[in-house]
């Protein structure tokens, strides 16, 4: 079963080089009951850990079951362990938080070996512990948890096991419990390897090898246990034993497995991992909201200025630096609309504006407004069509008519809550009939826009304000491309009109392009949303590093787990997408909820500040998929780390 000729192994302690093994040659045959003693630093643990291929040997020849295995790589190192080897350990290496059930199952996971589900239960009945299949290690005594790991040991039906100092921990009644135990397996055909110091249990076997100074002593056979004669009629032999190539998908369903009753076992450490993913992921669908509605309000903004909108206006003159003000140069006419729109091809519309301050009287109530006179265009062109009652039309322009459509800061001051359709009121003294109110629009920088009367632009020249000028053209392109086109068009129209020279008509008219202040308030509101996503995406990676920090520390606090794991046939990549599940799922559950927070926060943020705010979906998805995301990225180098551990020194890891 085991052959190993010159077999060498040399560690080295600080700069000191020590020499564990020493040229060591042995064979054990199939069915041998086997003790390695020696005293302490005599070689007998190192040379089980190779036997055991939980280590490699430096130099020499290791043939397990007729294959060499001394050069084998980690990984079928591991396979090979899983599906060759039991252990027994001195200090039972148990999970404290899994049952006496799972922690006998645990091998299954690695080796894939084609096992009942009731096979765990019976081998722990086989060792008196069927009672006590759902007790954790902390309920059982010592004895009980060294039965545990004997059952543990043959869930793979190996034709080898190997026990390290089984009885070093446990009274002199478990004592005689576990020789026995392991006397049966023995007399059932497994070959059973014992490194113990303690001579009363060599005597117990039927081989005892000795060992000091990394050398092979003496090797004597106890005549009173003679070997046994045929193996049961049980055959333990590979022919015998099946073994399964496993699916990815069952594998990574017992990850899964795995990853959530570890997460479930250390809530502390969990939801902590957790928190830091929490607070980003709710911060981002928060800062994300309150982008979204910054945005929607400067598009509402923008849809009240109109949309292929110019404005043509006159120019403001400078006198040793000072400004003398719009038309100090040059006045406006009606003349010159209609001259825009005859001539002008890409124009659509036109309206003329005229604007002024009024006094405005109803009953005991008096306000000071902005009055506009307007064209009947206005209302279309301005998204300004009224929210109750109607806009004036062409015929009461023509006809001068006191008619006016009023803003809602004016139904509010003077109203109240009474219904302002065809109510009369007073502006500067001129009684005038309510026909409409207008949308409300809401504050632009420090003007209420709701603050204003409109009135027909004829009204408002000849009867309120006496222009016989206007203020402004609010000129319509047929469509937004034509906006350049358009301008140029109106400039030289302009300046053929009033025979200006270039230098003169940029002083005495202008043309506005709103498209250029829409695309401003446009990027501003951009601007502002990828600063809020900026800010809530450092707090997710403050996250990720949290994660990835208490990840270190659990890869720390758990080195014997991860040792005894690999002892058991855990390979790199079963450790690595362990914890590396286990980071991902720590991130996604902390994204989830961090997702129904942030939409707490944003509504609640929203009803008692009013502040607009709106929780996209893609926000949702973004955010969960960044969680997700900062699981696998962060959680990768703990994962490697682990992964790499070396199973010996992680199980001697205090």
């Amino acid at each position: 079963m085991i052959q190993i000729t010159n077999l060498s192994k040399t560690y080295v302690m600080g700069d000191t080089p020590v020499k564990a093994l020493d040229g060591v040659t042995l064979t054990i045959e199939k069915g041998e009951f086997v003790a390695i003693m020696g005293p302490s630093g005599s070689g007998k643990s190192t040379l089980m850990h190779i036997l055991g291929l939980l280590d490699v040997p430096d130099e020499g020849s290791y043939k397990l079951l007729g294959e060499e295995v001394s050069h084998l790589s980690e990984d079928e190192l591991a396979l090979l362990r899983s599906r060759t080897i039991g252990f027994i350990f001195q200090q039972f290496n148990l999970l404290a938080r899994r049952s006496a059930l799972q922690n006998v199952a645990l091998p299954l996971i690695y080796s894939n070996f084609q096992a009942s589900d009731d096979h765990a239960q019976e081998l722990l009945g086989q060792v008196g512990l069927g009672n006590r299949l759902d007790h954790k290690p902390s309920e059982l005594s010592g004895g009980q948890q060294q039965r545990v790991a004997i059952a543990r040991s043959l869930i793979n039906d190996p034709p080898l096991v190997f026990a390290d100092e089984p009885t070093g921990n446990l009274d002199s009644a478990s004592e005689e419990e576990i020789i026995q135990i392991l006397t049966r397996l023995n007399e059932a055909g497994i070959t059973v390897v014992i490194v113990t110091h303690e001579p009363e249990i060599g005597a117990r076997t039927k081989r005892i090898i000795r060992m000091r100074d990394g050398k092979i002593q003496s090797d004597e056979r106890v005549e009173h246990h003679p070997l046994p004669g045929p193996l049961p009629s049980r055959e333990r032999g590979k022919e015998s034993r099946k073994f399964s190539s496993g699916s990815f998908f069952k594998e990574m369903a017992e990850h899964f497995r795995q990853a959530f009753g570890s997460i479930v076992s250390n809530k502390i450490r969990s939801i902590l991992s957790m928190l830091g993913i929490l607070i980003g992921v709710a911060a981002v669908i928060a800062m994300l909201a309150l982008g979204a509605g910054a945005k929607s309000s400067v598009e509402t903004q923008l849809a009240s200025l109109g949309s292929n909108l110019l404005v043509l206006r006159p120019g403001a003159a400078r006198t040793q630096g000072v400004s003398l003000g719009a038309a100090a140069v040059s006045r406006l006419t009606l003349e010159d609309a209609r001259d825009v729109k005859q001539n002008v091809e890409s124009v659509s519309r036109v309206s003329p504006s005229v604007t002024g301050r009024g006094q405005v009287v109803y009953l005991d109530k008096n306000w000071s407004t902005q009055i506009q006179g307007v064209g009947p265009d206005y209302a279309s062109m301005r998204a300004s069509e009224p929210s109750s009652g109607r806009f004036f039309d062409e015929e009461e322009n023509q006809k001068r008519a006191r008619v006016a459509v009023i803003g809602k800061t004016i139904v509010r001051e003077l109203f109240g809550t009474n219904n302002p359709l065809g109510e009369y009121f007073k502006i500067n003294k001129v009684l005038f009939q309510v026909i409409g109110v207008l949308p409300e629009k809401g504050a632009n920088g420090f003007r209420d826009q709701d603050d204003v009367i409109v009135i027909p632009l004829n009204t408002a020249m000849r009867r309120l304000l006496g222009k016989d000028y206007v203020d402004s053209i609010d000129i319509e392109v047929k469509d937004a491309s034509l906006l350049d086109t358009a301008q140029n068009e109106i400039q030289e129209l302009v300046q053929r009109r009033y025979r200006l020279d270039p230098n003169q008509q940029q002083k005495s008219f202008e043309v506005r392009n709103m498209a250029d202040i829409q695309a401003a308030l446009s990027e501003t509101s951009k601007t502002l949303s990828w600063l809020l996503a900026s800010i809530a995406t450092i707090s997710l990676v403050v996250g990720g590093i949290g994660i990835m920090n208490i990840m270190l520390v659990s890869v720390t606090e758990r080195t014997r787990e991860i040792g005894l794991r690999k002892a058991l046939g855990a390979k790199r990549r079963d450790i690595l997408m362990q914890f590396l599940i286990e980071a991902m799922v720590v991130s996604v559950t902390g994204g989830l909820i961090g997702v129904s927070l942030g939409w707490t926060v944003t509504y609640l943020m929203s009803k008692l500040s009013g502040w607009a705010a709106i929780v996209s979906s893609g926000s949702i998805i973004l955010a969960f998929v960044f969680s997700a995301g900062i699981g696998i990225v962060f959680g990768l180098w703990p994962a490697k780390k682990a992964s790499q551990l070396n199973p010996i020194q992680a199980l001697r890891h205090e």
